[in-house]
């Protein structure tokens, strides 16, 4: 092949290799285009998605939408109970939209709402209490209250007897039903050998609505079974993650309810509490003996703390067999997020203050100097 046979298939081959780059970028160019389109376009219509989303579903609506909102609800199921019930567009962002503007304290009830409002007026109702339907009664039922003490209550508010409260949350066929309904809250560590009784620990503290004169005790416990799930719901992950469970976590957050005396100190005791069972230390609490004794004493003594119980934590390590009362969300949050410390010892001072250290003769100081004369 001649010189000039060479030059020519060489020209040809970069007039070839011009065209692709051309064609290339012509590709690419309008690749660019479309995506910049779709950019634009998607753009748009998370725009008016959003914008639509934060007005009122339908302007002109006036039907009365019945929407109840259980006990102990977050933001999450309130959120996703008004989407279900056409109120709200999207229950993510009026999540959202509820956290932007530092919103809370949302309260129990059934509601009536309607697709004309917008969400201000949504949260305005919430927040205060403004119910489509007034409850008959309400029955409060304090933090770190044992079913015993639970039972009172009830007596006393729909005049169920104490006992026959007590008959129908012990009986096992109650049990059973309640743990088919509540599968992920009431696991089988609940009939455990040493558990004094079943559903100890598990009625959530709370104000409860009723809206007929004589609730059944099924509607009473359920209620109460569900404030629990609520509550808890949030955390299973985390305590499937930590290979943790429900009934290890109800029982730690009772031990706090017990003996916090002020809303910051459940969070320090929390982290007394991880620091003794990681060294394997007793936890010594004294709410664990008078539950281990059956009664209220005002003190406890020291032979107090040699019954043999396997609630009685000065005797047995680690955590009691299970709650010893119920916990409310502050001490249930205090488990799952404790205070980093090194203490390993508290004491309550005559005000209730409570008075922590990391040295067991500094404890014995602070006995000394705060419960002198007792």
């Amino acid at each position: 092949m001649d010189d000039g046979s060479k030059k020519d298939i060489m020209f040809e081959r970069m007039r070839e290799k011009k065209k692709e780059v051309k064609i290339v970028r012509r590709i690419v160019l309008v690749i660019v285009l479309v995506l910049v389109l779709i950019g634009l376009i998607g753009g748009r219509y998370v725009y008016k998605y959003i914008t639509g989303a934060l007005q009122p579903m339908d302007p002109d609506s006036e039907k009365v939408i019945e929407v109840e909102i259980p006990i102990g609800s977050g933001v999450d199921t309130i959120a996703a109970k008004l989407e279900e019930n056409g109120i709200v567009k999207d229950a993510r962002l009026f999540k959202y939209y509820v956290k932007f503007n530092n919103n809370s304290q949302f309260q129990a009830g059934t509601y009536g709402l309607t697709k004309s409002m917008t969400l201000d007026e949504i949260i305005e109702s919430l927040k205060t209490g403004k119910v489509y339907r007034e409850p008959v009664f309400t029955m409060t039922v304090p933090e770190g209250l044992t079913l015993k003490q639970i039972a009172k209550i009830v007596e006393k508010s729909t005049g169920i007897s104490e006992k026959e409260f007590l008959a129908y949350v012990n009986d096992e066929a109650t049990v059973n039903m309640l743990m088919g309904k509540y599968s992920k809250i009431l696991t089988e560590d609940i009939k455990a050998e040493n558990v004094k009784y079943p559903l100890e620990g598990y009625l959530f503290p709370a104000t409860y609505p009723f809206f007929e004169e004589k609730p059944s005790l099924e509607t009473i416990v359920n209620s109460m079974i569900q404030g629990t799930a609520l509550n808890v719901t949030p955390y299973l992950d985390y305590l499937q993650s930590n290979d943790k469970s429900v009934h290890w976590l109800l029982t730690f957050a009772s031990l706090l309810e017990e003996e916090a005396t002020a809303q910051s100190d459940r969070e320090t005791i929390a982290s007394v509490f991880y620091n003794r069972l990681e060294i394997d230390m007793p936890l010594q609490t004294d709410p664990t003996v008078l539950y281990a004794l059956g009664e209220h004493k005002d003190r406890v003594l020291y032979s107090d703390l040699e019954i043999e119980d396997p609630y009685n934590t000065y005797v047995v390590k680690g955590l009691p067999p299970g709650p010893i009362a119920g916990a409310g969300r502050s001490s249930i949050e205090a488990v799952i997020d404790p205070s980093k410390t090194n203490y390993l010892f508290f004491l309550a001072d005559k005000k209730g203050v409570n008075h922590f250290t990391d040295s067991y003769n500094q404890h014995l100081k602070n006995r000394t100097l705060y419960l002198s004369g007792d």
